[in-house]
């Protein structure tokens, strides 16, 4: 079996790498930032999905449903009307000043020191993001696939490391795009056909398996308490932000959106993706139930990200280790191969300005970019590597504890910007956008303790509030 899996993996990465070679002829620091301006919107819509999705949702969601049931489902509510505020409030603000990198309306609209400071927030969470989802893939791959060869786990994530770089480092962008296609079409294949398998292992109908679903005590969707993390609004509110500053302040999901031809094509792409997600993520959880519900009639004791993987493994059928592996693949590359592109950009433009540079010649600057590439890939080896030795049983609940400890302060900057003409003191601004986090980290640590309360997304909205206060004080009336 270990051997079959290794060679759908390597037929996979070869089609990648087919794919890799036909869309980075010829291509220019232009194109790997944006794309040409040419990526047709429903090739970026339907490839979103699989970027937005990753490694994490494809094993994590499904083990989530033991936690959560399906109240996840009035978080990607909150995701659709994320999504609408974004089409029609962020990307004709991007499209107006026919930026590269996002962050660039920062400096516009501040200050330097505050388009730094942006962009800083945004390469801290996606390094850590990324990498994090990253990790949940190789380490199963590594699990039954690399370790019996001996080889070991820190070598697997060097070597996944080099094949991502190889496919990534010319084409950018406009590869990204297309690639990111084959990866949703493979995504979507294994979710529907591993809940066909399970349902057959049971003696049932796909129709038959999802009718034990919604008798069973999974499929709840709200949660009327409160102090819990899982109450209805707290849920839709959440979402809304997590979307808004996840995909609207992400210069990954833009960067793909900004490299079609126009604001109306970016607008379709994003209502488009808005309105699939939610359908992709519903079958997400019934496949979720349906692991459970296979687990305890045969006395499976894994749970949490252990459990889609282990069953597919070592409970079906050597075809259902195959699907599973070839989703699992599909996951990994979305959010690899995006995520340093865009770290790579952001870096360049908002840190290094070297589109500013005039003095430099392209040569130097593809030199610099490929230089940036590789030291953001080695960066994603190193925390792969230690969170392998402090890994968390829900992995996608780490995941959004970062992102509204450090997307928070960009949710702020860009709120404050867009709501208010007001004027602020640009060299105060990192300060700001330093302290509020500490705050949310301070009382999400305690909040239970201290007011019987437990945040959940919500506290991304009080990040941004705090920042926005912190804005206010240090800000002025413009003239």
């Amino acid at each position: 079996m270990e051997q079959t899996i290794f060679w759908v993996f390597a037929a996979y990465t070869l089609l990648l790498f087919c794919i890799t070679f036909v869309t980075s002829r010829k291509a220019d620091s232009k194109s790997f930032f944006a794309g040409n301006k040419k990526s047709p919107w429903f090739v970026v819509a339907y490839g979103a999905i699989g970027a937005s999705l990753s490694g994490v949702t494809f094993m994590s969601v499904p083990g989530w449903v033991e936690q959560r049931q399906f109240t996840y489902m009035l978080t990607v509510l909150g995701y659709l009307i994320g999504y609408v505020l974004i089409a029609f409030v962020l990307l004709p603000l991007y499209y107006k000043l026919n930026l590269i990198s996002i962050y660039e309306y920062l400096k516009k609209r501040f200050g330097s020191a505050t388009h730094r400071t942006g962009s800083f927030f945004f390469l801290l969470s996606r390094t850590l993001g990324a990498s994090l989802r990253m990790f949940i893939v190789i380490w199963v791959l590594y699990e039954f696939v690399f370790s019996y060869w001996g080889i070991s786990f820190p070598l697997t994530v060097f070597l996944f490391l080099i094949l991502i770089l190889l496919f990534t480092l010319r084409g950018g962008v406009k590869t990204i795009v297309w690639t990111d296609t084959l990866q949703t079409t493979c995504m979507i294949a294994a979710l529907v056909i591993s809940f066909f398998l399970v349902a057959k292992q049971m003696g049932l109908s796909g129709m038959g398996m999802f009718n034990q679903v919604v008798k069973s005590d999974y499929f709840t969707f709200i949660n009327t308490d409160f102090s819990s993390r899982l109450c209805w609004w707290k849920q839709i509110l959440g979402g809304m932000f997590i979307t808004i500053a996840m995909t609207g302040l992400d210069q990954e999901m833009m960067q793909k959106n900004l490299s079609c031809k126009d604001l109306k094509s970016a607008q379709k792409n994003m209502l488009s993706f808005a309105f699939i997600l939610p359908a992709v993520n519903f079958l997400f959880l019934c496949l979720g139930s349906a692991l459970y519900i296979f687990a305890k009639k045969e006395g499976i004791t894994a749970s949490g990200d252990d459990l889609f993987p282990y069953i597919a493994l070592n409970s079906l059928t050597p075809f259902a280790a195959i699907v599973f592996i070839v989703g699992l693949i599909s996951a990994l590359f979305p959010s690899s191969d995006g995520a340093l592109t865009s770290l790579t950009t952001s870096f360049c433009i908002d840190q290094l300005k070297m589109e500013e540079k005039t003095e430099w010649s392209k040569k130097k600057k593809t030199n610099i970019r490929h230089l940036v590439h590789l030291c953001f890939a080695l960066l994603f080896v190193v925390i792969i590597i230690f969170y392998s030795e402090h890994r968390d049983k829900h992995l996608i609940d780490t995941l959004y504890q970062i992102a509204s400890i450090t997307y928070g302060p960009l949710l702020g900057l860009f709120a404050f910007g867009i709501l208010t003409k007001r004027k602020v003191n640009d060299r105060a601004v990192p300060w700001v956008c330093i302290i509020s986090p500490v705050i949310c980290f301070i009382l999400n640590n305690n909040s239970q303790a201290w007011f019987n309360y437990s945040f959940d997304f919500e506290l991304l909205v009080l990040n941004a509030l705090l920042t926005c206060c912190g804005l206010l004080a240090v800000s002025r009336k413009a003239e």
